[in-house]
C-alpha cells in the first residue's frame, strides 16, 4: 500500500483517503434571513456507502475524511457503522465550526466558534461512536487568522484531555493556516487543490511547517472524471444544480481535459482521468494526500487502483501544465 506520513504526527495513512461529503446525502445551508440552499450531492444508498468503506478497508485505505455538517451528522453516523469493528485500523478525521442541526437537517454559520468547540467535539465522538478523533478539523474556511489563535488553543486544550490526537484546519487562507500551524499539536492544512486550480500558496505553507497537505475536491466536484460535457445538467438537490457548463472558463476547461485523456491514451497510458488527477497531486509533493469523495463501490475501486500506478512523471506534469497554459507545477 502507497503510504505517507501524516504531517508533523507519528501517524501513517494511506497516500489517498476518502472524502465522505458524499455519503452524507443532502442538507441545507439555512440563511441569515431564514431562506435555505441545497448542499450535498443529492440522495444516498446507505447500504452502499457502507460497502463502498469495506471495500476501501480490504484495500488497505485507512485515512477517512467527514464532518460534522456532512448530511448534519448523517456521513459521521455511517461511517461509524462502517468502521465498526475496525476502530483501531482506522486514521479518522473530521471537521466542526457550524451550527448543526440533526432534526432539521440544517446547517448555520455562527460567530460563536470558540465557546461551542468542546460540544460539538463530543458531538462528533457521540455520532462517530468513538472515544478520540485522530485529526480534528477547523472547517470555517475564510475565518480572521487574527483570531485563529484562539481557536488553535482551545485545540490545543482537547488534546491534553485526549479527545482529540491532532488537529489541523480546512482553509484555503494561507494567513490564517500559518496561525494554526504555529500550534503544537497542529499537523494538516486541508486545503483546494487539483489539475485545474493548482494553489501553490497552501501547499507552501504545508511545506514551511511540516504539515500533511490535504487535498479537497482533487477531481474538482466531478469535472476531473472525463463524464461532464456542455449539457450536463444536475438534479434540484444536487449542490452542483447551479452550474452552467456553458459559461466562464468551464467550456474551455472541458477541452484541456479531453486533450489530456488524448495525449494519455496516445502514450499508451491505461490510466483513466480519475487516476491521472490523484497521480497528480502526488507528484506535486511527498506531503500530499487526496481525498476524492465516493457514493458507490466502483468509484472507490477505481480511486484505489490509481495508487497502484503511483504520481506522474515530471515529463507528464509539465506537458499538462502545457495544455492548461500556465507555469510548472513541480
Amino acid at each position: 500500500m502507497f503510504k505517507r506520513r501524516l504531517g508533523r504526527s507519528n501517524l501513517e495513512v494511506s497516500a489517498m483517503g476518502l472524502g465522505c461529503w458524499a455519503i452524507g446525502g443532502r442538507w441545507d445551508w439555512l440563511e441569515a434571513d431564514g431562506s435555505k440552499s441545497p448542499n450535498g450531492l443529492g440522495k444516498v444508498d446507505d447500504a452502499e456507502s457502507i460497502r463502498a468503506i469495506h471495500y476501501a478497508l480490504d484495500g488497505g485505505i485507512n485515512f477517512f475524511d467527514t464532518a460534522a455538517n456532512y448530511g448534519c451528522g448523517h456521513s459521521e453516523r455511517i461511517l461509524a457503522q462502517a468502521i465498526a469493528g475496525r476502530r483501531d485500523k482506522v486514521i479518522l478525521a473530521t471537521k466542526f465550526g457550524y451550527v448543526v442541526d440533526e432534526e432539521k437537517c440544517t446547517v448555520t454559520v455562527t460567530d460563536d466558534v470558540v465557546p461551542r468547540i468542546r460540544q460539538e467535539c463530543e458531538d462528533s465522538l457521540r455520532r462517530l461512536e468513538t472515544d478520540y478523533i485522530d485529526l480534528y478539523q477547523f472547517h470555517v474556511n475564510e475565518y480572521p487568522a487574527e483570531m485563529a489563535a484562539e481557536v488553535r488553543d482551545s485545540l490545543e486544550t482537547l488534546v491534553d484531555e485526549g479527545k482529540i490526537r491532532w488537529y489541523g484546519w480546512s482553509t484555503d487562507n494561507p494567513e490564517g493556516a500559518r496561525v494554526f500551524a504555529q500550534g503544537q499539536h497542529c499537523t494538516a492544512i486541508q486545503h483546494w487543490s487539483n489539475m485545474i486550480r493548482v494553489n501553490p500558496p497552501m501547499l507552501a505553507v504545508c511545506e514551511e511547517y511540516d504539515q500533511a497537505s490535504i487535498i479537497r475536491s482533487p477531481l474538482a466536484l466531478g469535472m476531473l472524471t472525463g463524464k461532464f460535457n456542455l449539457d450536463t445538467a444536475f438534479p434540484e438537490d444536487d449542490a452542483r444544480h447551479s452550474w452552467d457548463l456553458r459559461t466562464g472558463r468551464t467550456p474551455q476547461n472541458l477541452e484541456r481535459i479531453e486533450t489530456i485523456k488524448k495525449f494519455f491514451a496516445e502514450a499508451g497510458e491505461v490510466r483513466t482521468l480519475v487516476q491521472i488527477a490523484l497521480a497528480w497531486i502526488w507528484r506535486r509533493s511527498d506531503r500530499t494526500i487526496p481525498i476524492p469523495g465516493f457514493k458507490t463501490v466502483a468509484q472507490v475501486k477505481e480511486n484505489i487502483q490509481s495508487m497502484e500506478f503511483g504520481p506522474l512523471t515530471n515529463e507528464q506534469m509539465k506537458k499538462i501544465d502545457e495544455i492548461f497554459e500556465r507555469a510548472p507545477s513541480v
